[in-house]
């Protein structure tokens, strides 16, 4: 299966544009979306052409619709215009033999990790700087950075799976950083 996973999008319709693009060009079959849809919160400045109801409409676009968990900027109103669950904590897929649990990263991180094992991967947002390291206990955490808002000189960027693949793209689609996890 090919996922395409994104988080931070942060309200920006500019950024979610982008990824929509790709989303067209990558045709995954699935995507994830790692919270902080439609706010950008106190912490961040504006997004580029910051415009939540019509992010919401974009998102509408995505079909099927996006798995999705809830970041900290999520309100219980998003869910009220957003015509997909958003208020999970976290969810879990396994693809093939890889078994990849996916969260926000403001409760659940590499700090604070659900009970995974080794060669499992937590999958976090939040922090907006992509990452890739496996931990002492031989668990995975990966970062796809951020989609609109991106930090420490990051590119905006998404992530896709594949055949136990992460691959790390720009919102041009070019190649930033591949990982082989598992198999």
């Amino acid at each position: 299966m090919k996922w395409m996973i994104a988080s931070d999008i942060h309200g920006s319709v500019y950024w979610m544009q982008r990824l929509l693009d790709r989303y067209e060009s990558e045709r995954p079959d699935r995507v994830i979306l790692l919270g902080d849809l439609l706010y950008h919160g106190p912490r961040n400045d504006l997004p580029k052409d910051y415009a939540p109801k019509e992010v919401i409409e974009q998102l509408k676009r995505i079909q099927p619709a996006p798995l999705c968990v809830r970041g900290n900027c999520e309100a219980e109103v998003d869910q009220m215009v957003l015509p997909f669950p958003i208020f999970a904590d976290y969810g879990v897929l396994v693809d093939g033999g890889l078994t990849v649990y996916f969260t926000h990263g403001h409760i659940y991180h590499r700090g604070n990790p659900l009970p995974i094992q080794a060669g499992d991967v937590l999958l976090c947002g939040h922090y907006h700087v992509p990452d890739c390291e496996q931990q002492p206990s031989g668990w995975w955490y990966l970062n796809p950075g951020s989609v609109s808002i991106p930090k420490e000189g990051s590119a905006h960027q998404y992530l896709m799976l594949e055949g136990g693949v992460f691959t790390w793209k720009d919102m041009g689609g070019a190649v930033l950083r591949q990982e082989q996890i598992g198999k």
